[in-house]
């Protein structure tokens, strides 16, 4: 059974989701505020987590941000009333692989939980050909899930090494921007298309120091991961 947690203040919506959520045999532990979530993570391993952005004692971003020091792996969605821009794009840049708006049907959110757990799943089964790939003047350690240049090593998240590898078996050539986020995000959605923005600033920071290397955009059309030998 997939164990969950979800961080919430609202203790009669909190109730329902466990129930609905239980009914699909996930294993629900309820927080009430940030503090507490953090303390329940600290002590349990968890293959999800679930965390309304506004709560007492410690906001779910900041919750967010502790949890992905713990642990830079784990799946994490956010529930929020506010429908503000700000808050929908520092989800995406703290990695969030979702974002709902309240209010909400409990299918839904149990449709994305499976969805991310799915693609999640698929991401650690993958095995790539080679433990090592050099990429220009980097080498890409697919097992360790390091990009490494002379005496530099850049830990990757496993979304982000999926990115790299999906983009270095495809170098050199036009990929449309469904491929990508088909790949490696599972749909092709508006939430999906900013996140995966987010992720390719940070490849472009990280292959920043090798200037045969580029990540161009197309616009309209989508990504070229340029490898120029």
């Amino acid at each position: 059974m997939k164990k969950i947690l979800l961080a919430e203040d609202d203790a009669d919506f909190a109730s329902v989701l466990k129930q609905y959520l239980e009914i699909y045999n996930y294993t629900v532990f309820c927080a009430e505020d940030g503090e507490q979530a953090l303390k329940l993570f600290q002590k349990e391993t968890f293959n999800i987590c679930v965390f309304d952005v506004m709560m007492p004692k410690i906001d779910g971003f900041t919750l967010a941000e502790k949890i992905i020091k713990i642990n830079p792996e784990i799946p994490f969605v956010f529930l929020t009333a506010r429908q503000l821009k700000e808050d929908k794009i520092k989800g995406l840049k703290l990695g969030a692989d979702d974002y709902i708006i309240k209010p909400f049907e409990a299918d839904e959110l149990v449709l994305r939980l499976n969805n991310i757990l799915k693609r999640s799943e698929k991401s650690t089964t993958t095995n790539p050909l080679s433990d090592e790939i050099s990429i220009g003047k980097y080498v890409f350690d697919t097992k360790r899930l390091e990009l490494k240049l002379e005496n530099k090593t850049q830990q990757l998240t496993e979304k982000e090494a999926s990115l790299v590898l999906f983009f270095y078996q495809n170098k050199n050539q036009l990929l449309k921007r469904e491929e990508i986020l088909n790949a490696i995000w599972g749909n092709d959605d508006f939430f999906s298309g900013r996140s995966m923005d987010v992720f390719i600033s940070r490849l472009r920071k990280y292959f920043n120091e090798d200037s045969a290397i580029k990540i161009e955009s197309i616009r309209n059309v989508g990504l070229e991961f340029k490898i120029n030998t």
